[in-house]
């Protein structure tokens, strides 16, 4: 994900690296915070690559930054991430949110549509935080007022999630 987040905010504009940590950061708050140790061997790695292009300037103190571009290599790996996102991004709620946050990229209605496709049919599937003999327990079975209240909520959560999924799908299938 780090690196779809890296690619997804340069192809909108070149950014040095703590602008950049700063908008992951922004975008995966504080369930996922981005480290240093984890951001620039992302960055390095995708210009080693060829994905990403760097040049130094003039820092606003004496240290020199480096502001990094997307390369017309990059756009194509970060096209064919969202055209193709892996289930673990499409399962997972942060995860299909930096999918989300970068979408608008890929330029056609249908293959964004099959995407979200994708997302509301995991959603449509009967799922819980808890199970009992190998079926998802429901709020009202959940026995104690934590769990029923997590479940409450994810409920509610997944509800308005798959009533937007199906009204964006609908919308991009009178655009494409």
């Amino acid at each position: 994900m780090l690196e779809l987040s890296i690619l997804g905010f340069l192809a909108e504009e070149p950014l040095h690296g703590y602008e950049l940590k700063e908008r992951i950061t922004a975008l995966s708050g504080h369930v996922r915070p981005v480290s240093d140790g984890a951001l620039y061997p992302a960055i390095n790695r995708l210009v080693a690559a060829g994905k990403l292009d760097q040049r130094t300037e003039e820092g606003a103190g004496a240290a020199q930054r480096r502001v990094l571009s997307l390369t017309a290599q990059g756009r194509a790996d970060l096209l064919e991430r969202l055209r193709s996102p892996k289930q673990a991004e499409i399962t997972d709620h942060v995860r299909f949110n930096t999918v989300l946050a970068f979408l608008h990229h890929l330029p056609d209605p249908a293959g964004q549509a099959a995407v979200l496709r994708r997302r509301l049919d995991f959603l449509q599937a009967p799922a819980s935080f808890f199970y009992r003999d190998g079926e998802p327990v429901r709020a009202e079975e959940a026995g104690d007022l934590f769990r029923q209240g997590m479940l409450r909520v994810a409920r509610a959560t997944g509800a308005a999630e798959r009533e937007w999924l199906q009204e964006a799908i609908e919308v991009l299938g009178r655009t494409g």
